[in-house]
């Protein structure tokens, strides 16, 4: 076996060569490193200086950029400045010249204010031997003719002031004419109604002739028996299905149309009957008259009136005058009333009031006697109406004094409701036949070009040739146009007649 001793040796101989081998390879290894660390040092340094010079070319080209972009601007604004320069420049010099233009011009008018003077010296000095040649003429100082100059000025002026004063009344009176006409003209032509025409008959159509027969009665019981509960007359002749009802008062007149209505319908027609059939009738009928007198206070816009004056009312459904409806008239009236007042400024309640009211009279007046204006005022107080009322319903015929202009207005109102045309009684066809003959009429004369009647037939306006007739051959055609309409036309009220000639100069700028 080996000696012990040798192999510990030669294991310490080889501990100790090992570790100098690690420390061989570790000072390798370090050197090794650090010449790998320097080198990439050196790699980051060459980077690092690359970059600088990139950055230092970079801010160099920016710094060249913005000094171009600076001296180009700088370039445009002399060029703006140089531009301004000029343009000062020549306004200097325009105002340079226009200022020796106004010296020259100042420099002339001076030369010619003190000419001006010298000839205002002479025409002084030539005033005054005028004047003294005038003294010396007229023997009069400038004093005394000027008293007298100023005397004859003021005469003329106080003539002048007084023709004047005349034409302004003159006008003034005229301009009232035409704003009354202006106002009354809107008032009718805002306020229209409907109209009946006047009948004193009733026609009262038959199933069937045999009905006549059934109505007469035995030995003409059933017709003296409705003829006594109505107080009408029946007329049956040879008019095919047909009987005629005749009489003066139309509330009776239609109670007997709908009792023969009713009976015919019935079949029943016999004394007993009839009697009954009358009686219902009669009140239907009062109750109709009711809701009408409330439907024409409705429409004319009066409410509160007393229930024996709106039971008065509905009585004037079935009464005529002169052709026109007496209800309808009275609400026209009312509204006529009403537009005319709220033109003028009076009171318009009363007014409509007065206006609805004023023919109530008529609803009695075969009951009583008198003129139903004083009738219809009567029962108006007596149901409580006003005195400014029952004034306008007493003086609507001028019968009493008119105690105020809501008076005036309900008569003017009731004038314009029966008067215009078309109210009282004139059919449709004869009122377009009545305009177109107004036309016709002036169409008829020579020059005439167009004509128009309007204002409801109050009024034809003529259009004729300018060059065919002068203004004095215009007043004459109207003269004559007016003398023919009066010759040949009946008509309610007034018509007038306007002449218009007309010239036009027409051009066209090209």
């Amino acid at each position: 076996m080996p000696d012990i001793n040798v192999v510990i040796g030669i294991a310490a101989v080889a501990g100790v060569v090992g570790v100098a081998i690690g420390y061989l390879a570790r000072r390798l290894l370090a050197a090794s490193a650090v010449k790998n660390a320097e080198g990439y040092a050196e790699r980051l340094m060459a980077d690092a200086r690359t970059k600088q010079k990139e950055i230092v070319l970079e801010g160099k080209d920016e710094v060249l950029q913005l000094r171009r972009a600076a001296e180009e601007e700088a370039r445009e604004r002399r060029t703006d400045l140089q531009r301004q320069e000029r343009l000062l420049l020549d306004r200097a010099e325009s105002l340079d010249r226009k200022t020796e233009t106004i010296d020259r011009r100042e420099e002339s008018l001076d030369t010619r204010f003190n000419e001006l003077d010298a000839e205002r010296v002479a025409i002084a000095e030539a005033r005054e031997r005028q004047l003294a040649a005038l003294e010396r003429t007229s023997g009069l100082t400038a004093s005394e003719a000027r008293a007298a100059l100023i005397g004859e000025i003021v005469g003329e002026a106080e003539a002048e002031a007084s023709h004047r004063v005349r034409e302004i009344e003159r006008s003034a009176r005229e301009e009232g004419d035409e704003r009354a006409r202006r106002i009354l003209t809107t008032v009718m032509q805002r306020i229209a109604a409907d109209h009946t025409s006047e009948a004193s008959v009733t026609v009262v159509h038959l199933p069937s002739e045999d009905m006549k027969g059934r109505i007469i009665g035995r030995e003409g019981r059933n017709i003296r028996a409705l003829e006594q509960a109505t107080g009408v007359d029946l007329i049956i002749d040879d008019t095919p299905e047909a009987v005629v009802l005749s009489g003066f008062d139309p509330v009776r007149r239609e109670i007997a149309r709908l009792a023969l209505t009713k009976l015919m319908a019935d079949g029943r027609i016999h004394p007993g009957r009839i009697e009954e059939i009358v009686a219902k009738c009669r009140q239907e009928l009062e109750t109709v008259m009711r809701q009408a007198g409330e439907q024409a206070a409705y429409d004319a816009g009066v409410p509160g009136l007393h229930a024996e004056l709106i039971r008065l009312l509905g009585r004037l459904k079935y009464r005529t005058s002169y052709g026109q409806n007496v209800l309808n008239h009275c609400v026209e009236t009312a509204r006529l009333a009403g537009v005319l007042a709220a033109e003028i400024g009076a009171d318009i309640a009363e007014s409509k009031k007065g206006g609805l009211l004023h023919d109530i009279g008529k609803a009695v007046d075969h009951e009583v006697d008198g003129p139903h204006a004083a009738i219809g005022a009567d029962i108006a107080i007596r149901y409580g109406i006003n005195a400014v009322v029952a004034n306008c319903i007493a003086a609507h015929h001028q019968e009493v004094e008119q105690e105020s202009v809501e008076a005036t207005v309900v008569q003017i109102a009731d004038a314009i409701s029966a008067s215009r045309p078309g109210a009282r009684g004139e059919a449709l066809d004869n009122y377009i036949k009545r305009l177109d003959d107004l036309q016709q009429i002036a169409l008829s004369f020579p020059g005439v070009e167009r004509c128009y009647a309007i204002q409801a037939g109050r009024e034809v306006r003529i259009l004729v040739h300018p060059e065919s007739m002068d203004d004095a051959a215009s007043t004459r055609l109207a003269r004559d146009v007016v003398r023919k309409i009066e010759e040949q036309l009946k008509y309610p009220g007034q018509i007038k007649v306007t002449v218009i000639r007309e010239t036009r100069a027409v051009d066209y700028a090209r």
